[in-house]
């Protein structure tokens, strides 16, 4: 599905429940079942505000975070100034397609590995961060459907550090290709 040539850019997690999230230089653990190792978002069950407000039960499909660099390079065109972490993401990559993996796709990263659950649905704190921004991170297909280009998110299935540098290797599911859906 690449050439070996998708690697991790950076790596962000935050304690708390914040928009952006803190660059980490020395990595950041992936915990199976749970998520980014200290980040707001970890956890079996969901843990952003407003789904949790909704049905605190429900899976947290949305344990890990995940952007692709070539849309910074994408919005910088456009007159935004973004840089790791700041839309949220715990792990920035290049050289892989995030969009256009199947549902179910399970990435190798470092010693860990992640499967994929859908796309991230951006928000109106994205507007707050950056006026303009939100339109920015959307577009129009030619028939007309909404494109999400704001990352993908994803469950781990088994746990590691993950640091800038690693490289990523993606191993498509069994079966059809299912297209991404926000979760």
């Amino acid at each position: 599905m690449n050439a070996g040539l998708a690697r991790v850019v950076a790596v962000s997690r935050d304690a708390g429940h914040r928009f952006s999230k803190q660059t980490c230089g020395e990595g950041i653990v992936l915990v199976a079942g749970d998520g980014v190792d200290g980040d707001a978002h970890c956890g079996k069950t969901v843990r952003h505000r407003s789904r949790v407000a909704v049905d605190p039960s429900q899976p947290n499909l949305r344990q890990v975070h995940l952007i692709h660099a070539e849309l910074l390079d994408e919005l910088a065109v456009r007159g935004f100034t973004v840089a790791a972490g700041e839309l949220g993401e715990n792990i920035l990559t290049r050289g892989i397609d995030l969009l256009g993996l199947s549902t179910g796709t399970r990435l190798r990263i470092g010693n860990s590995e992640i499967e994929i659950t859908g796309l991230r649905n951006p928000c109106a704190q994205i507007e707050r961060f950056q006026a303009g921004l939100l339109a920015a991170v959307l577009d129009r297909a030619a028939d007309g459907s909404l494109i999400r280009k704001c990352g993908v998110m994803a469950v781990v299935l088994s746990g590691g550090a993950v640091r800038a540098g690693d490289p990523i290797v993606a191993v498509a599911p069994l079966g059809d290709f299912q297209p991404l859906a926000p979760v």
